[in-house]
């Protein structure tokens, strides 16, 4: 590979720094794209009563991009894939066609504000969500807008080859084959966060941050709309202003809404699972193989039974402070990836030890006033013999493998109540 080169003169799709250290908008994405298998595949086929006309109607919304991985005719089943299966979800910054969301000075062009890796074991027993901070500089192979580098922040990838060239760069970075990929830009997030009626968010310490509007007294909030968008983009407003303390935030966030999810209060409701489907549907651009329903009801299928102590979301570990292509950036710390990267080959569930919140960048505490051990959001009823459940029976939590725990490693699971920890000082 090449050294690090500044192709900003490459094309005018390339976002410019001065660009970049104004405006902090993130990830939603990752919210709405983590329930890509388990709102829009969900809403398909919870309690089997979307069918004909409503399906063609859903599945006549989705975009799609061709990826590598992208197969003639009909897409494998995915309880054939060895070793799990891998889905990148990524968020676009555009501003094209947003209505004016996320509008500021120095618009224009298109960067990957959110890359977040899910692996499913294939067992089916567990997930991990893997969130890449957008500024860590990662090696680029080849891309259809771009020659390979030493070093790029990986939030280029989308100006360099749109989906397709995502794709290639997590692949390169983690060594890992992603079969399917969605990408979902800012219209999209509010929606989604419309659709589901909110999602109560914790904040230990006031958020106040006119870089996106949000500004959040200490206590519980109800995000949806434009306000959901504006938190999880916040990154003045949160821990000590980095990256990577607004992905503890966002954790939060994509916590609470998966438990929202997998509540019986959304799972029993047909019209507010239709309307989730509808909001991903219209806002969403998937791979070829994704767009299949056979597929996204098999993978909606697999991610409602995983309990939600089983899913697991961690951040690629890196750090702050470097010099030379990661001044100013974030520079992977290569020691923890590589055992957390080799965990997700072997298809092992990760666990977390309980340093894991203890971060230096401090997006995220655990809520004092969380629920007792144990006490989860109640199950949708299952109809008598059906093999879909809401949650995995005990037994099969018993015979799931034991979890590898990484020391360094940051995250929490769904089932852990925190609160995004608000500024510092």
């Amino acid at each position: 590979m090449s050294e690090l080169r500044d192709r900003s003169n490459r094309s005018p799709r390339v976002a410019s720094v001065a660009r970049h250290g104004r405006l902090k908008k993130s990830a939603a994405w990752k919210t709405v794209l983590g329930l890509i298998g388990g709102t829009l595949a969900v809403a398909l086929v919870a309690g089997g009563a979307v069918a004909g006309i409503a399906t063609l109607q859903l599945q006549g919304n989705i975009k799609t991009a061709t990826i590598q991985a992208d197969t003639q005719g009909p897409p494998p089943n995915i309880a054939s894939f060895s070793g799990g299966f891998n889905i990148l979800l990524v968020g676009s910054d555009t501003r094209a066609g947003q209505d004016g969301i996320g509008k500021g000075p120095g618009d224009g062009g298109e960067l990957n504000d959110v890359t977040m890796l899910m692996h499913v074991a294939q067992d089916q027993k567990s997930a991990t969500v893997v969130s890449i901070p957008r500024d860590m500089v990662v090696p680029f192979p080849k891309c259809p807008k771009g020659n390979a580098a030493t070093g790029l922040p990986i939030n280029n990838s989308l100006s360099y080859g749109g989906l397709a060239c995502t794709v290639l760069v997590v692949q390169n970075l983690t060594g890992l084959t992603i079969q399917f990929a969605g990408l979902i830009t800012f219209t999209g997030v509010a929606a989604m966060s419309d659709a589901v009626g909110g999602v109560d968010v914790c904040v230990a310490k006031a958020i106040s941050d006119p870089y996106t509007g949000t500004f959040l007294s200490a206590g519980t909030h109800t995000l949806q709309g434009l306000p959901a968008l504006e938190f999880l983009r916040s990154r003045h407003g949160v821990g000590d202003g980095s990256d990577l303390g607004r992905i503890g935030s966002q954790q939060v966030f994509l916590s609470a809404l998966v438990r929202k999810i997998k509540s019986s209060d959304t799972l029993t409701n047909f019209g507010k699972l239709y309307a989730i489907a509808q909001a991903a549907t219209q806002h969403i651009t998937l791979s070829q193989n994704f767009t299949h329903l056979d597929t996204l009801v098999s993978v909606a299928l697999v991610l409602k039974n995983i309990p939600l102590e089983n899913i697991v979301f961690v951040q690629y570990p890196g750090r702050t402070g470097g010099t030379g292509i990661y001044s100013g950036k974030v520079q992977p710390v290569t020691s923890i990836a590589n055992q957390l990267m080799a965990a997700i080959q072997a298809d092992k569930p990760i666990g977390l030890d309980a340093n894991a919140l203890k971060d230096a960048h401090g997006g995220s505490t655990i809520d004092p006033n969380a629920p007792a051990a144990g006490a989860t959001p109640t199950p949708a009823p299952t109809k008598k013999g059906s093999t879909a459940s809401a949650t995995a029976a005990p037994d099969d939590l018993a015979s799931a493998p034991p979890a590898t725990v990484i020391p360094g490693l940051k995250g929490q699971s769904a089932a852990t109540y925190t609160c995004t920890v608000g500024q510092k000082g």
